[in-house]
């Protein structure tokens, strides 16, 4: 395979809302287009938001309604998948020729979900993947997903996968999407601790793959104009840190801290074959003699109808 460019988009949900934040994203395709990237990764959340801060009225035992009204909000802000939203996404790659992945908040019935959308310049939605384990108190508003939602795509700069956040500290299922074959490895976020730049090294290092993660920026409280309890009102909601990660751990590009903009690397997946001549952690590096993992694919609905 060529040579490709692959780039981070790292922006932020905006205020007003998924339209404005749709439209913030289309405001880049002269810069994906000049970039001649061939993949482009987008932040955890980016249409539908990361409510960082929200309590959503809940306390334990009780919600109050406040918390209800909350959550009806978020509902509203969240996108149906496929949707107006998806079909402007699809178009964009569809114009710009690169594959877009892209956390979105996705409603499903009355349930919410942190998902990852796949598009393809031709065939448009590609393939979406549901955020396994929701973090800490995103369960109060996320629905977990199933093993249905585990994709790799085809892409035009490598085989792409996609793990969310937090999911990228579970070791199973970054065994699982090793055994894949994963080439680029594509993790939205919106964690912008140092640390996450430890994480997506190792992962890149452990799984022998190219890694491209994209992390929200969102302002201070102060400048949104909002009061977050227990956060410093002169400091960024979310700083960013959007990183792209060679198949040894070398860094490639960024990280992008503190500020908007699309972060671009080239790589070459033939690469892969070099760097996994001393260690292939689902080949020859395996004990499957001691060591073996099963892998549930099947789509379990809370109902069937037989």
């Amino acid at each position: 395979m060529p040579k490709s460019i692959v780039a981070a988009l790292q922006i932020g949900s905006l205020p007003a809302g998924k339209a404005e934040t749709l439209e913030q994203i289309l405001s880049y395709e002269a810069a994906i287009r000049e970039a001649g990237a061939n993949l482009v990764v987008m932040p955890e959340a980016l249409l539908g938001g990361y409510p960082k801060g929200e309590r959503f009225g809940t306390q334990l035992g009780y919600r109050l309604p406040e918390g209800r009204e909350a959550f009806a909000r978020y509902y509203e802000n969240a996108i149906d998948v496929p949707g107006v939203e998806t079909d402007a996404l699809a178009a964009l790659s569809t114009r710009t020729g690169a594959n877009l992945v892209i956390g979105v908040i996705e409603r499903s019935g009355h349930s919410l979900y942190c998902t990852v959308l796949f598009f393809d310049p031709e065939a448009g939605l590609a393939a979406k993947h549901r955020k396994l384990m929701p973090t800490g108190t995103e369960r109060l508003i996320w629905a977990k997903g199933d093993g249905s939602t585990l994709p790799v795509v085809e892409g035009q700069a490598g085989r792409l996968g996609s793990a969310v956040c937090w999911e990228n500290y579970m070791p199973l299922l970054r065994t699982a999407m090793y055994a894949k074959g994963v080439d680029i490895w594509c993790a939205p976020t919106v964690d912008e601790r140092e640390m996450w730049q430890v994480t997506m090294r190792h992962v890149a290092c452990e799984g022998r793959c190219f890694v491209v993660s994209a992390c929200q920026v969102q302002d201070s409280p102060k400048d949104l104009g909002q009061t977050i309890e227990n956060w410093p009102a002169e400091r960024p909601l979310i700083n960013g840190g959007s990183i792209i990660v060679g198949p040894l751990g070398d860094v490639l590009a960024g990280p992008l801290v503190g500020e908007r903009g699309l972060l671009v690397a080239q790589i070459d997946t033939d690469e892969l074959v070099r760097a996994r001549y001393d260690f292939d952690v689902v080949g020859h590096y395996a004990r499957p003699d001691v060591f073996e993992l099963t892998v549930d694919e099947r789509a379990k609905p809370g109902v069937r109808f037989i």
